[in-house]
């Protein structure tokens, strides 16, 4: 039996134990609900969950899946819903379990909150009464999760985040959990800004290995609220620009990029004013090492033109056609990003008949603008090389 036909067996069992939790008279109308079939109330009193097995077991594969996701609408069983989510999820993109370890590790020697109480926190994301202690057969067990956690984590403290998530199956458990754990773990009322800001930056530097990455979703009282979502495909390599800033100006520079990046779905107008200020901070760096100044006043066209000639990306440096019209077309992108932050950012008021941004165009915004950041960091380390020949 393939791993799929294996959850597909798991299921059955873990869903006729579902059934015969409820009470013996209930459960012929039960099952007959979620699609099996028709039975005596008094089969279903001799055993309630071979009444309820028997007719799992008639069944295709497919439709035991039906009748477990009629049964989740009345009831939030927590193993019969882990394992429908499971096989949903089976043929689709996955987090590796060395990801998952790797996000898990982020949290050794501290807390997973800063702003609630963690016990209340876990109990938020999993129904820790209901689960079964992972000493179970030990002798000295406690009835459930709940009273385990409690004891390791409030009463002794002998637990660290990392053995608490692997107590409550972090590495195991469906990737619709997991998911739902970096959405908590993530929320403005589980995290202070700065914690939460870190923790989206790290946990999407493993995420996006598998496809992943924390969004912004929507705004909470102006504080950020994410959740994972599949990386567009087709797009310019955010990892690949994240690696370039991160080396050129950790502090600053790449701090920006994430800020811009993870707005572009959630919030696109702070998005493109973001991009615009990237590609400011950049040339402003590259100016500065180069022992050149700059006005304050000065806006992003100007910061670019003096910078040009730091570089020699001005057209007219060049005689080949091709590369004029190149470097050309770059100098207009930078002059429309930065036009685009005065017309569709938010650093000015929007007014009644101001154009609203899509995030479609956040994320060109935000994508020529890292781009074009990397290129200018790319050509910059190639002057240097050139001046130590």
């Amino acid at each position: 039996m393939n791993e799929k036909g294996q959850l597909i067996g798991q299921l059955r069992s873990a869903l006729a134990s579902a059934i015969a939790d409820y009470k013996a008279y209930e459960v012929p109308d039960l099952c007959e609900r979620v699609g099996l079939s028709e039975g005596e109330q008094s089969e279903a009193f001799n055993s309630k969950y071979r009444y309820a097995f028997r007719r799992l077991q008639a069944l295709r594969s497919d439709k035991v899946l039906d009748a477990a996701r009629l049964f989740l609408e009345e009831s939030d069983a927590f193993k019969v819903a882990e394992l429908v989510a499971k096989i949903e999820d089976f043929d689709r993109n996955h987090v590796s379990e060395l990801t998952r370890r790797r996000i898990i590790a982020l949290f050794n020697g501290e807390s997973l909150v800063t702003e609630i109480d963690q016990f209340e926190f876990v109990r938020r994301v999993w129904p820790i009464a209901d689960m079964p202690s992972p000493f179970v057969g030990s002798g000295y067990a406690e009835n459930n999760l709940e009273d385990e956690i409690f004891r390791h984590t409030v009463r002794n403290d002998d637990w660290t985040s990392q053995e608490l998530l692997e107590h409550l199956g972090i590495l195991t458990c469906s990737q619709r959990q997991f998911f739902r754990f970096l959405h908590e773990v993530t929320d403005p009322i589980a995290q202070n800004p700065e914690r939460q800001s870190v923790l989206v930056s790290q946990i999407n530097e493993y995420l996006r290995h598998d496809g992943f990455e924390l969004k912004l979703k929507r705004l909470m009282s102006g504080s950020p609220v994410y959740e994972v979502a599949q990386m567009a495909t087709g797009a310019p390599s955010d990892a690949d620009i994240a690696a370039v800033l991160l080396t050129f100006n950790p502090d600053q520079v790449w701090a920006r990029w994430e800020a811009a990046r993870n707005r572009r779905s959630g919030d696109p107008e702070g998005a493109i004013t973001l991009a615009r200020t990237l590609l400011e901070d950049v040339c402003k760096w590259i100016i500065h090492e180069a022992k050149e100044t700059y006005q304050d006043k000065d806006d992003l066209p100007s910061l670019y033109r003096k910078l040009a000639k730091i570089l020699r990306l001005a057209p007219d440096d060049h005689t080949e056609q091709s590369f004029k019209q190149l470097l050309g077309s770059c100098q207009q992108i930078v002059e429309l990003l930065g036009s685009l932050r005065s017309k569709l950012g938010d650093a000015h008021s929007a007014g009644p008949k101001r154009a609203r941004p899509a995030g479609r165009h956040a994320e060109l915004a935000v994508n020529l603008a890292g781009t074009m950041a990397t290129f200018l960091v790319a050509t910059w380390r190639a002057r240097q090389d050139e001046a130590k020949k």
